[in-house]
């Protein structure tokens, strides 16, 4: 049996509907070397808020990272996680590069050092080329997830990847055809097609016509933000992987918890309203923010976060405040204290 659990295929660390959190990677500041003791004190911070740790992603500038650093990253999650006790909590690893070939490197040396699922987005640089061929955009994700020895996830992120934008007919079509895909993010922010490719991933013979390659990996439909985490649940969505998730974990796992409630008990839908309100707005104003935005509140709340990897820049002092100071924040701070009573503001 590997590091993540692997054992004839098959992960023990199930993935399960919820929320998930693309982690920053933090650098330290006159080197920009790894920060690991901020990175694993952060990564067992939002798991046992109950989030699920998602490395390497865009939060986590991946395109700024080494293969050996990535590795590290991995190897420090892990550590972090077994040491809290939350050995069951699996890790999502982006592996997702320039070519087909690397990609599939990549996502072996992040499975033999611990990854439990890979999430691979398309690389932009040649987007005119691939952005309107399906047969190419398909291929590319069924060869990955054919040679790779752990669960795949599609990435759809327009805004990364050169204006790629997978439709739902492709990702439906992808789903049922890869037995090793295990989902898919949708940072596209397309509610019609998240609710279309959760139609039919959620159909009553889905599970028996097209069986996942591995047990314990079923294929989830996420968002990419948190603004429609309710409606998405009545959907039969899974849940989100979001940035916001490393701001205000509790809030955002309370907004889904509640939300899946609600289906069986509406008299609950009213507060999972009222934190879709608050949690949406915050989502929306942070967002624009970007990476040092939320690398900015990081270390405004917890005492870490730092500046990104160059050429990314830092926030100025005046949008930090700004930031800060914005009601949609404020609210989100005093909903996050009310929920963990754990947040230290400076």
């Amino acid at each position: 049996m590997t590091a993540n659990g692997l054992s004839n295929g098959q992960t023990s660390r199930l993935l399960k509907p919820g929320i998930y959190a693309p982690i920053p990677t933090f650098f330290l500041p006159e080197s920009e070397d790894l920060d690991l003791p901020s990175f694993e004190a952060h990564v067992t911070r939002v798991a046992t808020a109950g989030v699920g740790p998602l490395i390497a992603g865009s939060m986590g500038e991946a395109v700024h990272l080494l293969h050996s650093e990535r590795v590290a990253l991995i190897h420090a999650a892990r550590k972090a996680l077994d040491t809290a006790g939350l050995n069951h909590v699996p890790l999502i690893v982006g592996t997702g590069t320039g070519s087909t070939r690397e990609t599939i490197e990549l996502t072996k040396e992040a499975a033999e050092a611990g990854a439990d699922y890979a999430i691979v987005i398309a690389s932009g640089y040649f987007a005119g080329a691939l952005a309107g061929n399906k047969e190419a955009l398909k291929a590319f994700w069924t060869e990955i997830s054919e040679k790779s020895p752990i669960p795949v996830m599609i990435y759809n992120y327009p805004g990364a990847s050169g204006g790629i934008d997978l439709d739902s007919d492709i990702i439906s079509e992808l789903a049922l055809e890869c037995p090793n895909l295990c989902g898919v993010k949708l940072t596209c922010g397309n509610v019609g097609k998240l609710t279309r490719i959760a139609d039919v991933v959620s159909g009553s013979d889905f599970s028996s016509k097209y069986p996942r390659k591995n047990k314990n990996a079923p294929f989830l439909v996420l968002g990419g933000f948190t603004d429609f985490i309710t409606p998405s649940t009545y959907a039969n969505g899974h849940g989100a992987i979001t940035g916001l998730g490393n701001v205000a974990p509790h809030s955002i796992v309370k907004l889904f918890e509640i939300s899946v409630a609600s289906r069986d008990d509406p008299s609950l839908l009213p507060e999972a309203l009222r934190l879709q309100g608050i949690i949406g707005r915050a989502d929306f104003t942070i967002a624009k923010a970007s990476i040092s935005g939320t690398k900015y509140l990081l270390e405004k709340l917890y005492g870490y976060g730092g500046l990104p990897r160059k050429p990314l820049p830092p926030i100025s002092s005046d949008a930090a405040q700004a930031l800060w100071d914005h009601p949609h924040t404020q609210d989100l701070v005093r909903l996050e204290r009310e929920l963990s009573g754990k947040v230290k503001v400076k």
